[in-house]
This record gives structure tokens, C-alpha cells and sequence, in this order.
């Protein structure tokens, strides 16, 4: 009878787990931050409880779990709406190599060290580090890379990989990465349209110095 309800429960806590992550969202699954692996790990930790414990009730586990859900969920929810909160949940990308140069404050910063960085390298196929125009440490460890051009024409128009606009608010620290104003950013952003910064959800320079613009949905 022990090993039936183990059984049970085991196969019930597979579904409610994949039902879980399914509601939290894709992000879980891709993208996975500090805060998503904590919350994975007390997730394992209360359906491991249930099955290994079959005289305790499972709601108990259930319970857990569904308050691990809401929570995650209204986090998420409301670091949509907030910028700042955002950054304190997810953490923000960290600039390691910009345009050539390694940032070796923003490394002592993220307690990220020259080994690091290396390995990471090689594990996107780049043997020097001066093939690299940018490197940036993502809030989950991951290094995005983006190699120099072939040629020496791009000049100031080279892609800068982050955003100038998020939510309609401008992102200061990196038009200064950037060495450009908030003026210069308006009245370029102006020239093509768009007048109410606020109204952009999304905003970036290209490689070719024509601004990528996403607009809010009404």
C-alpha cells in the first residue's frame, strides 16, 4: 500500500510541478536567474517531502508550492511595471568589454575574474580577446559576445547591444557607456517621429546607425 501511494504521489507531484513551471512561463525554462533557481530548488525540496514522506499530508507540499507560484508570479508581474525592482529580482547585464576595452572595475564588481572570462570566450569559439567589440555578463552568468567587424568603416555607428530605452525610460548609464546625451537621444529619436519618449517600450542603436524603435501597445 506504501509503495502504491509513493507511487501516486510521485507521478501527481510530476504533473503539478510541470503545470507550475508552465504558469510561471518560458523564462523559467530559458533563462534561468538567481531568483528562478532558488525557487526551483524549495520547489524540488517540498515535492521531495511528499513523496519520501507518505504519512505527512501532501496539501502540506501543495500549499508550499502554490505560494512559491503566486509569488513568483506577482514578482514577475510587478518587475514589468518597475525598472528598479526589476534590477534588484533579475540583476541587470553587466558590460565586461566595451568596445575593445575590458571594464576590469565592472569585473571586480560581479567578483568575475580574468579565468572567467577566458573560459567563457573559448565557449563561444573566440581564442583572443581582441576579436571581441563587446562582452556582457547577463543577470544569469551567461557572456553574450559580439565580435569586431571585418572591416574598419562601422566607425561610430558600431552596434551598441544595449538598450537606450526601456519602458519608456531612458537608460542612462548606458548613454553614457555610450558617450552621448539625453538631449542628442531625443532629438534623434525626434528627427524620426517620435516625440513621447514614453510612449517606447523599446529602443536601440544598430550597426548601421539607424535606431531600432518598438512602440508601447495601446
Amino acid at each position: 500500500m506504501e509503495y502504491g501511494l509513493i507511487m501516486f504521489r510521485t507521478f501527481f507531484i510530476y504533473l503539478i510541478i510541470i503545470l507550475v513551471f508552465r504558469l510561471m512561463g518560458k523564462r523559467e525554462i530559458g533563462q534561468i536567474s538567481v531568483v528562478d533557481f532558488v525557487v526551483s530548488i524549495m520547489i524540488a525540496e517540498l515535492a521531495v517531502i511528499s513523496i519520501e514522506s507518505p504519512e505527512k499530508p501532501m496539501i502540506h507540499s501543495l500549499v508550499g508550492i502554490g505560494i512559491l507560484l503566486i509569488a513568483q508570479i506577482v514578482f514577475a508581474y510587478v518587475s514589468l511595471k518597475s525598472e528598479r525592482l526589476r534590477e534588484i529580482i533579475d540583476g541587470k547585464p553587466s558590460v565586461i568589454i566595451d568596445r575593445g576595452k575590458i571594464d576590469e572595475i565592472e569585473m571586480k564588481k560581479q567578483k568575475y575574474n580574468f579565468s572567467d572570462l577566458l573560459i567563457q570566450l573559448r565557449e563561444k569559439g573566440v581564442s583572443k580577446v581582441s576579436d571581441v567589440e563587446f562582452a556582457i555578463l547577463e543577470p544569469s552568468g551567461k557572456l553574450s559576445v559580439i565580435r569586431k567587424e571585418d572591416d574598419d568603416e562601422v566607425g561610430e555607428s558600431t552596434l551598441y547591444p544595449l538598450p537606450l530605452i526601456l519602458d519608456g525610460k531612458i537608460q542612462q548609464q548606458h548613454l553614457n557607456r555610450f558617450g552621448k546625451t539625453e538631449l542628442w537621444l531625443r532629438q534623434e529619436l525626434k528627427k524620426i517621429g517620435y516625440k513621447d519618449l514614453k510612449k517606447i517600450s523599446f529602443c536601440s542603436l544598430e550597426a548601421d546607425g539607424i535606431f531600432f524603435v518598438d512602440s508601447k501597445d495601446e
